[in-house]
């Protein structure tokens, strides 16, 4: 049986107001490719197939174009919530989809939901366990001693009906190996599962009597202790922390010893790209390329330019963001120099430049009369 384990599709989502809509269908496109190239059996979705819990239509109409196209295929869908999704919802029409081989799991009722697919060598049971909480498990095992999220995840687990032979899991939960904290890409919550002295995380340990567990949560593709153990990673970068990130899906063959991983690179439509240097230098169509990318420009100009945004975007027009390395400058001037050039710049100039790199435009007449009015009353 071959898998592909795909995870944090996050559909409908936007950065830096930029919908990417666009970009995930392409994505998807290339997915439903390489299930026929590579003559795949089953899709592993572990969790955050939405980026917010009540997901624009769009999103919602994307989703379902790619699991008719799955279904059409012949291939079984196998999904779980995320802390992003909202549970109730993925689980609407979750029985009349399992007559289409999608199975999903949005609620956590107590258990692992449980699925079993036949190979040449057998059945495959597979656990589908969206995000829980500790609270959540608590709440169906108030016997339980859980303290934590490993306490939880060990309870929720053991709360799985026994089967024999191979077992897979589908989790959307923050899993540790040797204490070391996954490598974060900066687009997830990561933060937010640390905290001074206390890791929010379970065992990977927890996961030993699975021959694969397919991992969602963070968004930077990994191996967890093991190659068994393994995060999908986002298909497409979903911050700028991640320009230039290389992204991937996981291809799992699995045989009667056990399973073997895969990584595929994925080419997504526009890349997340970081430019650094002069304005003109980075804009001169001689150096440009790609210019449908999505790019974060750091101008190492010696003073801002007040259409500094509106140059970058005439030559990449999916310009995301506009920052300066004051200080950094090719020539060599230090921050003196730099201080200097700012006390000669007047008032207009700075504000101008400030207001430039708050919102990404240079003022309006309107806007600049304003301001030499406010400035006027003020007295400044």
């Amino acid at each position: 049986m071959k898998l592909l384990h795909l995870a944090d599709l996050h559909l409908g989502k936007r950065v830096n107001g930029f919908d990417l809509l666009e970009d995930q269908r392409a994505m998807l496109e290339q997915l439903l490719d390489l299930c026929d190239r590579r003559h795949l059996d089953a899709v592993l979705l572990a969790g955050d197939i939405y980026d917010a819990p009540v997901p624009p239509a769009a999103a919602v109409l994307l989703l379902d174009w790619f699991l008719t196209e799955l279904a059409a295929r012949g291939l079984a869908v196998l999904a779980v919530a995320g802390n992003h999704d909202s549970a109730e919802r993925l689980d609407y029409a979750a029985g009349l989809l399992r007559g289409q081989r999608i199975f999903l799991a949005g609620q956590y009722t107590g258990a692992p939901r449980q699925v079993v697919l036949e190979d040449a060598f057998g059945p495959v049971t597979f656990d589908l366990l969206p995000f829980v909480r500790p609270a959540t498990v608590r709440h169906f095992a108030p016997e339980a001693a859980i303290q934590d999220e490993d306490t939880a995840l060990a309870a929720a687990l053991a709360a799985a009906a026994p089967a024999d032979g191979r077992r897979v899991l589908v989790a959307h939960q923050m899993i540790i190996a040797g204490g070391r904290m996954p490598d974060c890409a900066g687009s997830e919550s990561c933060a937010a599962d640390v905290h001074v002295g206390t890791v929010q995380a379970a065992d990977a340990a927890r996961l030993d009597g699975y021959c694969y567990a397919a991992l969602g949560h963070i968004h930077r593709p990994q191996r967890v202790g093991r190659d068994t153990v393994r995060y999908a990673g986002s298909p497409l970068c979903y911050s700028l922390d991640e320009c230039g990130a290389e992204k991937s899906a996981v291809v799992v063959t699995l045989s009667a010893a056990g399973a073997e991983p895969e990584l595929v690179t994925l080419h997504p439509r526009r890349a997340m790209r970081h430019l650094t240097g002069p304005l003109d230098r980075l804009t001169d169509p001689a150096a440009v390329t790609d210019p449908e990318d999505y790019i974060w420009a750091t101008l190492t100009d010696p003073t801002p330019r007040p259409d500094a945004m509106k140059v970058l975007r005439a030559a990449y027009p999916n310009a995301m963001k506009l920052d300066y390395a004051l200080g950094a400058q090719e020539d060599g001037a230090g921050p003196a120099a730099d201080a200097a050039r700012l006390r000669a710049l007047s008032f207009e100039e700075l504000f101008g430049g400030f207001f430039e790199k708050m919102h990404g435009r240079p003022m309006t007449d309107a806007e600049a009369a304003a301001l030499r009015t406010l400035r006027e009353e003020a007295a400044l």
